[in-house]
């Protein structure tokens, strides 16, 4: 089996890195970061969130599975302590996978800029860069509403504990295959009205962003945000690809966000 290390970068992180890389040797795994079979995530969650993007362009061949190296991840359930542990169930326990929805965003120009795909596993954020966003919501092919705000968050279950917990978004099992819009300081007067609450769309529902007036948005993908004039839509889905995850013991989500948000010290 082949496997790439993914580490934060800090000290421990990289110590940890070059321990297991030494270890899994041993076993006669094969270290390869081109075209891993699995991939250890050490640091934390934006740690695993960077190592997705790395590969993903190759979710199908790929697992992941994350070492924290500070506080509690939602990705990440392994501690430094577990490490030869974790060796041993990578070189000698058969994999067992769970997989994660994602958003896939399409943005599309109106110049002959060719349109952009792109995969978000926690969320992705519409942001005017000058003034208020305006956009129409258009979801399965029917207006919902003219946004007017600060913008929109759209998240996957697996991210809805992350930015779209902070706007005030549902918490989503990662098990649903569906994706939250959360909205971001809209306006609402007697003139302006949004609907004012997340919105949870299944697979089978797009949502489609089309701005009213021309400006340049700023749109994120998880970590990775860029700048994008004469757009003409953003449509927004649950994408046909899936990230997963190497399971090697029970990792359950709803223990995650009571540890991470309701549970005493």
């Amino acid at each position: 089996m082949k496997f790439a290390i993914e580490s934060r970068g800090d000290r421990l992180s990289d110590t940890l890195k070059h321990k297991m890389k030494a270890y899994l040797t041993d076993f006669e795994l094969t270290y390869d970061d081109e075209t891993p079979d699995i991939v250890v995530s050490i640091g934390g969650d934006g740690t695993l969130l960077h190592a997705f993007h790395r590969y993903q362009h190759r979710l199908s061949e790929t697992a992941f599975v994350g070492m924290h190296t500070g506080h509690l991840g939602f990705y990440a359930d392994w501690v430094p302590e577990e490490v030869e542990k974790l060796v041993i169930h990578i070189a000698k326990t058969p994999i067992q996978h769970i997989e994660y929805p994602l958003i896939e965003v399409i943005v599309r120009y109106s110049d002959e800029k060719k349109e952009e795909r792109f995969l978000a596993m926690n969320e992705c954020t519409v942001k005017a860069v000058e003034g208020s966003l305006v956009l129409d919501v258009n979801i399965k092919g029917e207006r919902f509403e003219t946004f007017r705000g600060d913008g929109l968050c759209l998240s996957t279950p697996s991210g809805s504990t992350a930015y779209n917990k902070a706007l005030g978004g549902a918490i989503l099992h990662p098990s649903l295959e569906a994706f939250q819009i959360a909205e971001m300081a809209s306006i609402n007067n007697r003139v302006f009205r949004t609907i004012g609450s997340p919105l949870i769309l299944p697979k089978h529902h797009t949502c489609l962003l089309r701005p009213l007036k021309e400006m340049e948005f700023q749109i994120t993908i998880d970590h990775l945000s860029g700048f994008h004039d004469n757009v003409s839509s953003i449509q927004c889905r649950v994408a046909e690809e899936k990230v997963r995850f190497a399971r090697f013991r029970p990792f359950p989500f709803w223990k995650r966000v009571r540890d991470a948000f309701v549970a005493e010290d």
